[in-house]
């Protein structure tokens, strides 16, 4: 016969399970983690030396001494300073100090303790390298020296440890200053530019530009087809040529020989010879249309970039094809070219900058910082940086590595084209006919233009295509959709007075990639 299983209530099985969960775990509950005192005491041994170490030599009241023996608040004991040792200190200054705060200065309690030599031999070896920036025109700390700048102790600072060398000749530490945050440096100031010629002749959208090295003429490339070049001084029409069956996308002029070179979205590059004003050469090899081009400065090298996701090196005499740059996964929409390294360097619209190796044909570096598609790039003319615009953002690398520098937020558009000159006014161009001047160093933003269209054309058309600098940097010309070249210059009359620098030293809050 099976015995009956005795029934309880619920509140009597719901009590017995609460009691026995309570049992299980009462001998827990609440109970602190044990202290390990060996961690403990090399933890504060780490922060004493790292944060405190300059001030460890100064004397203790005996006071404060007794008080924080008795102190025994984490169960852990009293973590004596000097480790067992009584702490051999040595008073900051040249003058004689008080044996401790408080203590009347008199010549009983008078401490003046000064490196012996051997020790002021040991620290000349070790002093910090602010110290040593600024005595770098010593070869040597003579014991004279350490003797005037007595107050660095006479055990050496462990490596890494944030001093900086005071007048009086005491040690600060870096850690118990308050450190500000990152501030803008005051901008350089620049006079603005104003627009003072507009040339028109083309029958559409105006889409590259070139100033010749002699600075007599300059030559624009236009959805038209044609290729005219200008008179600079004057603005009037020199010369028309044609030959291409789409747009002319892209020019440069050579400084080495007297061509010209052009690319557009018929796939062709040309090479013009400007002494007959014709066609000499053919650049074979692109499979879609070509976007741009540059030369390189020391070297017979075109470089040309376009539809194909592809960068093409180009012997200019022989019209060999000596590299196709591949990695891009998008249309390459600019190359830029220098003598130093990386030679060659391209944006695309796969939202990628890619720095080149010119002797391998193959990437450097991937710069993938931008959201979007990066349609310009420009060189600095004298440091070693360069700059690309993106509609998320104007960034600022240095070569040859593209180290990021700065954002530059703000113009918030369709970056078509970027230029600068050599006293840092940075111009960036965009797709809504806007166009921003920069400070180069700071990234301050001076001013803003936005140029009425020419007449008769549609406000939709205000777009700014492409720009350049003159050789003199005197001049600004802009290649827009309203068909027209826009030439700009700097405003004689301005001063520093009638257009101040509106900028306040405001903390710098921008991403940092």
């Amino acid at each position: 016969m099976v015995e009956e299983v005795q029934k309880h209530s619920v509140h009597t099985l719901v009590f017995r399970s609460l009691k026995r969960t309570h049992d299980m775990f009462v001998s827990d509950h609440a109970k602190p983690i044990a202290a390990d005192e060996k961690s403990y005491k090399l933890k504060m041994n780490v922060k004493l030396q790292t944060e405190y170490s300059p001030v460890l030599h100064m004397p203790i009241l005996k006071e404060i001494r007794e008080k924080s023996s008795q102190s025994d608040s984490y169960n852990h004991g009293h973590y004596d300073v000097n480790r067992g040792e009584e702490s051999e200190y040595i008073i900051t200054g040249t003058h004689p100090y008080p044996s401790g705060p408080g203590v009347a200065l008199t010549a009983d309690t008078q401490v003046q303790k000064m490196p012996s030599e051997a020790s002021a031999q040991a620290l000349a070896l070790s002093l910090p390298s602010s110290q040593a920036r600024h005595d770098a025109n010593r070869t040597a700390a003579s014991v004279a020296d350490i003797h005037r700048h007595a107050g660095i102790a006479e055990r050496s600072q462990p490596p890494g440890s944030s001093m900086a060398i005071m007048d009086a000749g005491g040690l600060k530490n870096s850690s118990l200053i308050s450190r500000k945050l990152p501030t803008m440096p005051k901008p350089q100031w620049h006079p603005p530019w104003k627009l003072y010629r507009v040339i028109s002749g083309h029958l559409g959208w105006v889409r590259c530009l070139a100033v010749e090295p002699g600075n007599q003429w300059f030559v624009t490339g236009s959805a038209d087809r044609t290729i005219k070049i200008w008179d600079l001084a004057s603005g009037k029409l020199k010369l028309s040529l044609t030959g291409h069956i789409s747009t002319v996308r892209g020019v440069a002029v050579s400084s080495r020989s007297p061509y010209l070179f052009s690319c557009g979205e018929d796939k062709q590059v040309k090479c013009w010879d400007l002494e007959y004003n014709k066609v000499i050469r053919h650049y074979h090899g692109h499979l879609s249309a070509v976007y741009g081009l540059d030369l390189h400065p020391t070297i017979d090298v075109l470089i040309t970039c376009g539809r194909d996701s592809t960068a093409r090196v180009w012997d200019i005499r022989t019209k060999a094809n000596v590299h196709t740059l591949i990695g891009h996964t998008n249309t390459v929409a600019t190359v830029k070219c220098q003598a130093g390294e990386p030679q060659i360097i391209t944006g695309s619209h796969d939202t990628t900058i890619r720095l080149w190796d010119l002797v391998a044909g193959k990437t450097r570096v991937t710069l993938t910082n931008h959201k979007k598609s990066v349609r310009s790039l420009i060189l600095h003319p004298r440091q070693y940086t360069f700059a690309s615009g993106s509609p998320d953002n104007i960034k600022q690398w240095k070569c040859p590595d593209g180290v990021f520098i700065q954002n530059l937020p703000g113009h918030n558009a369709i970056i078509n084209t970027l230029a600068v000159n050599s006293d840092g006014v940075l111009i960036s161009g965009a797709d809504n006919g806007t166009m921003h001047l920069w400070d180069w160093r700071t990234g301050y933003n001076f001013q803003r233009i936005h140029a009425a269209v020419q007449p008769g054309s549609l406000d939709s058309e205000s777009g700014i295509f492409a720009c350049t600098f003159d050789q003199s940097e005197s001049r600004l010309l802009t290649a827009e959709a309203d068909k027209t070249i826009k030439v700009y210059k700097e405003d004689d009359t301005a001063t520093e007075e009638t257009h101040p620098v509106n900028w306040k030293p405001e903390i710098i809050k921008r991403k940092r990639f």
